[in-house]
């Protein structure tokens, strides 16, 4: 009878309890914000159909090891929408932590910012993002999708981004974060810099199986330009990098300008990727940040990838290189590149000697007008490209 009252009572509020089960369902913001700060290690909020306002901000919400704190979205064919606000979804000082099943749109600023508070040397970990819809984030300056600042040990996995700020913001913009998957997502957004940014001391991060058709100039910048004060963790003894360690593999990109960009990169890996028709580069190798202790950009390896371009959107041989770098410490090998208006002008400028490439056959994509980056039975470039990837 006592509980019978309390779920009576709390459904008055929004929010019904089901025994037992560790889980809430909340129907308004009132309630999914008493539910997320009074949430105990192992509970679930459910969130139901429906629009609510942004503006949310949550500190301190931590689960622990096997009873994470889970927000999801109660019906995931109709998941609830957080809509506008400065920055709709705001957790500071999170540890295990999932979001799964809501959409985010029309934030001003960021849609989802998740960060360590401002404790460089303390992150947020075990985050899982899973089933998040992103779209129409910001307008013209420097807005993302997500905003994760000094995470560790996190997971975005089939997740849609589309449109964010065109001023330099990101799909996902990873600053000081380390050991991290991204995986299975989708995004798309012609004006944007670039879709996901990895940088601020960033390490051990992989992008893989995803989709990015015309999503940004860079779709993958690897590095990038950050202020020292932000770095994560505090940088102390050099020698310093953007990022390190990170690896993008089994991506299928169509369009942008430079599909991937090694941005003041201490060792990075692109393998297995199809790439279609960039409208300048395959790749760019830049050094943004200068200040001393930072090495030159160096050690990235481009392995495996198929690259089918125009003539009429390749420039500098298909490999922008700018001041700085250590370009000549590149690894190429195993890729397959082809010109599809001019097979004869298929072999690329790299600054390094290329092994075992492969150069002006048709890698026989099936439908690739139409998304379908698959190979065609007999395909003279098995054994590279997104489809090759070893599971």
């Amino acid at each position: 009878m006592h509980l019978r009252w309390l779920a009576a009572v709390a459904g008055l509020a929004g929010l019904s309890l089901h025994a037992g089960a560790g889980t809430v369902t909340v129907r308004d913001a009132d309630a999914l914000r008493k539910a997320v700060r009074g949430a105990a290690p192992g509970t679930t909020i459910l969130v139901a159909s429906g629009d609510y306002a942004g503006g949310f901000w949550f500190e301190n919400v931590r689960g622990e090891a096997g009873k994470p704190i889970v927000l999801a979205g109660a019906d995931p064919k109709s998941p609830p929408v957080f809509r506008g606000g400065a920055v709709a979804l705001h957790f500071a000082g999170a540890a295990h932590l999932e979001i799964r099943n809501i959409a985010i749109t029309g934030a001003t600023g960021n849609g989802l910012s998740i960060d360590d508070a401002g404790n460089r040397e303390n992150p947020t970990h075990h985050v899982l993002l899973q089933g998040l819809t992103v779209t129409g984030i910001g307008d013209r300056g420097n807005q993302d999708g997500v905003k994760l600042s000094g995470i560790d040990d996190f997971r975005v996995e089939d997740c849609v981004f589309e449109r964010w700020g065109t001023g330099g913001g990101s799909a996902i913009d990873m600053v000081g974060c380390h050991r991290g998957v991204v995986e299975r997502c989708r995004f798309r957004h012609p004006e944007a810099s670039n879709a996901v940014q990895m940088k601020g001391g960033c390490a051990e991060l992989t992008v893989r199986l995803c989709r990015f058709d015309d999503a940004g100039s860079r779709a993958v910048n690897i590095g990038g330009s950050t202020g020292l004060e932000f770095f994560r963790p505090p940088l102390k003894a050099a020698p310093f990098s953007e990022a390190r360690g990170i690896v993008v593999e089994g991506n299928t990109f169509r369009g942008s300008e430079a599909p991937v960009a090694f941005v003041g990169v201490d060792g990075a890996v692109v393998r297995y990727n199809t790439i279609h028709l960039p409208r300048r580069w395959a790749l760019r190798i830049l050094q943004e940040t200068t200040a001393e202790g930072f090495v030159a950009c160096r050690g990235g390896e481009f392995r495996r990838n198929i690259v089918v371009f125009r003539s009429d959107g390749w420039s500098e041989g298909g490999v922008n290189i700018g001041p700085g770098t250590d370009a000549a410490s590149f690894v190429f090998e195993g890729n397959v590149w082809f010109c599809a208006d001019a097979p004869a002008r298929s072999r690329p400028k790299l600054p390094s000697e290329e092994s075992n490439g492969m150069y002006g056959k048709d890698p026989e994509l099936v439908d690739p007008e139409n998304g379908d980056f698959s190979l065609r039975p007999g395909s003279p470039a098995r054994g590279a490209g997104a489809a090759a990837l070893p599971r």
